[in-house]
């Protein structure tokens, strides 16, 4: 393969299966320090991660397969909390923006959101706690991605404030609130709002009379 065919790492890791909700963080971002200040911290091997994704040599050369792997498994978690700084910068929403408008993240399963689209995010800033959610800005309200093969995907690394920061570069395409929401209806009539509680209330007070007369017939 001749240099102008090869496959950066972060190209090849964007382009795989399951990995379409990322965007290529620019390599120049990732070079400076300052973006990366605290997650030598938080991630394992941390200066061989950072050299395989930015396809550098490594120091010293190593056959342990083992240790290979676990340094890929470092890269892949030290790219996704890179990535979740990044997509808060003005070049990373741009890149963000374009997936959404082709409809890489899906649309909203809510009826009355009518197929809004939705973009990715995290539960938990700190990775390992949740996978990656798609939230819909018209109901506001978090879902899980439909296909399995996104469910693997920590959710830190979208983070918490992602959809939102995009909505306050880009507040024109923020949508509107639905018009219309589901209403319960028994016979064609509305369902008061009380309704459920005054039959649990109810209920109970039915059971709690049939237990006093039996104790009494006991007694």
């Amino acid at each position: 393969m001749s240099s102008s065919e090869e496959v950066s790492w972060i190209n090849w890791f964007c382009g795989l299966r399951g990995n379409e909700f990322f965007c290529e963080v620019d390599e120049d971002y990732i070079q400076d320090k300052f973006n990366l200040t605290g997650l030598s911290e938080m991630v394992p091997h941390y200066k061989k991660a950072l050299d395989m994704i930015l396809d550098l040599e490594p120091d010293d050369d190593c056959d342990d397969h083992g240790s290979n792997d676990l340094v890929e498994q470092a890269a892949e978690m030290l790219y996704g909390l890179i990535h979740a700084r990044y997509i808060l910068t003005n070049r990373g929403i741009a890149l963000m923006l374009e997936k959404y408008q082709n409809q890489e993240f899906g649309n909203c399963s809510r009826v009355f959101c009518e197929n809004q689209l939705m973009l990715p995010i995290g539960l938990s800033d700190n990775p390992g706690e949740s996978m990656v959610k798609l939230y819909c800005p018209r109901c506001q309200d978090v879902y899980t991605p439909k296909s399995s093969r996104h469910h693997h995907i920590d959710g830190a690394y979208f983070g918490t404030s992602f959809p939102h920061m995009l909505f306050m570069v880009h507040p024109e395409y923020r949508p509107r609130p639905p018009i219309n929401s589901f209403v319960p209806r028994l016979y064609g009539f509305k369902i008061h709002a009380l309704a459920y509680q005054l039959q649990i209330e109810a209920h109970t007070s039915f059971w709690k009379s049939r237990g006093d007369d039996h104790n009494r017939k006991r007694g």
